[in-house]
């Protein structure tokens, strides 16, 4: 919370502590204390310094000296030199009463009790003031179990806009994870369509045709129904880890419809017959299309399963490549086929070349 009294800040840093306490999900609700910080004040009685023909300099440094101690000369060790520091003993400077006792030499010789020309008082003073953006702000904060942080924040500020009614010139920010969250939301807004374009474009180059490209393209919505099924199935929320995982799992799910579109394209020109090219070429490619899927979802077993360090991270990650690869393989074998039959059928390549990617043993070969 944003604004100008710490007061007015910390009265409504424990209203919205109160409110948080109420969301589902918040647990271990934190008010950062801003007071309660004790401190002896003392006032001088400036008339009845004079009556004593006292100072205030002569009376705080007196007191300066009593409480905090004055250096007043050295002591050597060897080449060491420390300073020696005067000042009244431990059972001595333990309360207010203490100082209120502290004797004051007056010019004319006599000692007076400190409580003679000052009131002290033990008062609670602020604790710390903290600053962002040069503006005064007081922390609410609080951790999220067994629900995700998008859902918790929602459920919060709907609350803190009916219940909490902030004064002019203050204001909520909602940060931590939640503004990292949205922070890197806007960055896969950007990072996922420019994925999905580039890996579009290099499938128009490879084949150099539009049908092609967006043949195999098909497999990527259909390795999303797989990553989004996984996650749901293990009771995950999507998190950035699992976008991420999404961006991973579009690049590795193409693999399989470039190897079959190529052995269909290679088949064709060998049959005559459009359906048998098809049913030879998913044959000849079913041991290469099940070793893509099935040594990409090995790899990411162990980060699957991990319960340690980073696990939180780890686990959506290689939930959505398991789970989108095994679906999009089971899809591809039995919708590929069948939509590159519809396709030759309704959208015949005429006078053009195709070009054919033949597996090698060091990969693939244009």
């Amino acid at each position: 919370i944003f604004g100008e009294n710490l007061d007015t800040l910390k009265v409504y840093a424990e209203k919205l502590g109160q409110i948080s306490k109420k969301i589902e999900g918040a647990q271990n609700i934190y008010v950062e204390p801003v007071s309660g910080m004790p401190q002896i004040v003392i006032t001088y009685k400036r008339e009845a310094m004079s009556q004593f023909g006292l100072n205030v300099s002569d009376v705080n440094n007196i007191v300066n000296t009593a409480f905090a101690g004055q250096a007043t000369g050295s002591v050597f060790e060897g080449e060491k030199k420390f300073d020696l520091v005067v000042r009244l003993d431990g059972t001595q400077r333990k309360n207010v009463d203490d100082v209120n006792n502290l004797l004051i030499s007056t010019p004319s010789g006599i000692e007076i009790p400190l409580s003679t020309v000052a009131n002290v008082e033990l008062k609670e003073s602020i604790n710390q003031i903290q600053r962002e953006n040069a503006q005064r702000r007081i922390i609410v904060g609080f951790n999220v179990r067994n629900r995700d942080i998008q859902s918790t924040v929602e459920d919060l500020q709907q609350n803190v806009e009916k219940q909490l009614k902030l004064p002019a010139g203050y204001s909520i920010k909602y940060g931590g994870t939640f503004e990292n969250l949205q922070q890197a939301k806007s960055r896969l807004a950007i990072a996922v369509p420019v994925s999905l374009f580039l890996i579009l474009l290099m499938l128009y180059f490879a084949f150099n045709s539009v049908k092609y490209g967006l043949l195999i393209f098909s497999a990527i919505p259909l390795s999303a129904i797989g990553g989004i099924l996984s996650l749901w199935l293990r009771d995950m929320n999507f998190s950035i880890s699992a976008g991420v995982g999404f961006i991973a799992l579009f690049g590795v799910a193409v693999l399989n419809g470039i190897v079959l579109i190529s052995e269909f394209n290679r088949q064709k020109t060998i049959q005559p017959d459009l359906k048998t090219a098809v049913i030879i070429g998913g044959k000849t490619r079913l041991r290469p299309v099940l070793m893509t899927a099935f040594v990409a979802s090995l790899g990411f077993l162990p980060m699957a399963i991990s319960t340690g360090e980073g696990a939180e991270v780890q686990r959506p990650l290689a939930t959505v490549v398991i789970g989108g690869l095994l679906l999009a393989t089971y899809l591809t074998l039995y919708l590929l086929p069948v939509m590159y039959i519809w396709f030759e059928a309704h959208f015949p390549e005429k006078n053009r070349k195709l070009q054919e990617i033949e597996d090698t043993e060091d990969g693939y070969q244009l």
